[in-house]
């Protein structure tokens, strides 16, 4: 069994267990408080014992977990004052990514994976746009017509609203202002980069979840520093990689460690302005995840940013500072300390506004997933180092990683907007054929398909050879198990 990982002291030692480290967690706090540091000491811990980890670069200075410490003299005071006597310098092993493929290796879903429900939050759409738009994909789904990028999308978008006759009685009424509407919706999505998220090769799961030869865990840090001037894009998109890990990993019940620890940096955004049934989904996700063998821990200057619901299932808690200047503040602040199991020895909601820099109120799970009394302590300070790596050293990293390449690569196979434009081409070039041949016979001539009525009468025709390609959607809409979507590969390692 794994040691417990050594997180801060205080009147005691405060360990998190590594067989309670799926239950969640939660490290809130004021902007300069020590919130970046306790996730890189929290990440560096468990990848030390080999659990792989995934977390968003929101300022970009998490890369440094990836390098040696040793040269800040703020950290050389901690190890003095906490005593910690055999404390070494050292990196993790690192993987980075970046969904725009500038600062690490590509990350992409495919449409069909994303699905219509996080689609639907991604665009903004309204009720009566969201229901449009499910029914395009399940006509999509139903006839085999993968929807692997934004192309795709458009085109099953225009050949739906064209045809809406021929849909209507089978999927209901198919609305042209709201077909117009996601239309624009995609349009502003391609303008804020968009585009580079959606095609293949799609991110394998897998290799989320890789050790190295020492059996370190990974730490996969995904450059997010340009990503959240696109909260909704960056929320979405980590949104979908929880959903993934929930439907593709088998239930595995008690671990002695997690099979992976996802933290969900400035995780408000996941949560702001989410319609009810959003977030229902993403509470059941979060709830059973946990018996999947993944950790997910939220970070957040305030835990009234984390709905209730939610916030009841982070059992390992550090609460860093907070400020008590509004009545928002205060509330906060009130709200922080009640969640906390008592200690008689102190005044919580006082000590919240009185934490220094890289102090916290901390509440582990004990061996019986019981939260600890709360105790006031300093976090241990990182193994690696603090602060961003150099581009060069970016470079290095990039170049030596075990997916080096492969995402690099862009693949546009067939799906659904070469397979309209396909029917549609065979299906002129058929009505060509007979109107020269009715012509030469000097018969009248018969009016020739239009090209989307065409396609919808190639793609009907169809549905009967379809059986059993239909696509299965999870919780959150998202493609199950990826049968038929996935680029294949031979695996490196």
């Amino acid at each position: 069994m794994a040691d417990p990982i050594l997180v801060a002291k205080g009147e005691s030692e405060l360990y998190l267990l590594p067989n309670m480290a799926n239950r969640h967690g939660l490290i809130a706090g004021a902007t300069g408080t020590g919130k970046t540091v306790t996730l890189q000491v929290l990440a560096e811990s468990l990848s030390k014992i080999g659990v792989p980890v995934f977390m968003a670069d929101v300022k970009g200075d998490l890369s440094g977990i990836s390098q040696k410490g040793g040269s800040n003299p703020k950290v050389t005071d901690r190890i003095k004052q906490l005593k910690l006597d055999d404390f070494a310098f050292e990196g993790c092993p690192a993987t980075l990514w970046d969904v725009f493929g500038e600062q690490g290796h590509p990350v992409r879903a495919t449409v069909s994976e994303m699905g219509p429900l996080l689609f639907s939050r991604l665009l903004n759409l309204n009720d009566t746009q969201a229901g449009v738009l499910n029914m395009v994909f399940k006509i999509a789904d139903d006839n085999g017509l993968l929807l692997l990028d934004l192309k795709d999308l458009r085109a099953m978008l225009q050949h739906v609203g064209d045809n809406a006759a021929e849909y209507k009685t089978q999927y209901g009424n198919v609305s042209a202002a709201s077909v117009g509407a996601i239309q624009r919706g995609l349009l502003q999505l391609e303008q804020q980069g968009g585009e580079k998220f959606f095609g293949e090769p799609a991110l394998d799961l897998d290799d989320l979840m890789q050790t190295d030869s020492k059996g370190h865990g990974i730490v996969n840090v995904l450059a997010a520093d340009k990503l959240l001037q696109s909260p909704m894009i960056y929320a979405t998109f980590l949104l979908w990689l929880l959903s993934e890990l929930f439907e593709r990993l088998p239930e595995v019940g008690d671990l002695e460690k997690p099979k992976l620890v996802f933290f969900f940096d400035e995780a408000h955004l996941l949560f702001s302005d989410a319609p009810t049934n959003l977030l229902q989904k993403i509470e059941q996700v979060v709830r059973l995840v946990r018996s999947k063998g993944v950790g997910v821990y939220f970070v957040s200057q305030n835990p009234l940013d984390i709905p209730d619901i939610v916030l009841g299932q982070l059992g390992n808690r550090v609460q860093h500072a907070l400020r008590a200047f509004t009545p928002r503040d205060q509330k906060a602040v009130k709200a922080a300390a009640e969640t906390f199991r008592s200690n008689p020895k102190l005044d919580v909601e006082k000590a919240i506004m009185e934490l220094g820099v890289g102090e916290a109120l901390v509440s582990f799970l004990d061996e019986k997933g019981t939260p600890g009394v709360v105790q006031r302590a300093f976090i241990c300070p990182p193994h690696s180092q603090i602060g961003p790596i150099t581009p060069d050293q970016r470079q290095s990293i990039i170049n030596n990683s075990i997916v080096a390449g492969h995402y690099e690569k862009v693949v546009d196979r067939e799906s659904a907007y070469e397979k309209l434009i396909s029917r549609h081409e065979q299906e002129k070039q058929q009505a060509e054929e007979e109107r020269q041949a009715e012509a030469q016979e000097k018969s009248k001539g018969r009016q020739s398909d239009s090209m989307f009525e065409a396609v919808a009468k190639s793609t009907l025709r169809a549905v009967g050879s379809q059986v059993g390609r239909q696509l299965v959607r999870g919780i959150l809409g998202g493609l199950l198990g990826g049968a038929g979507v996935r680029t294949t590969r031979r695996r490196r390692y």
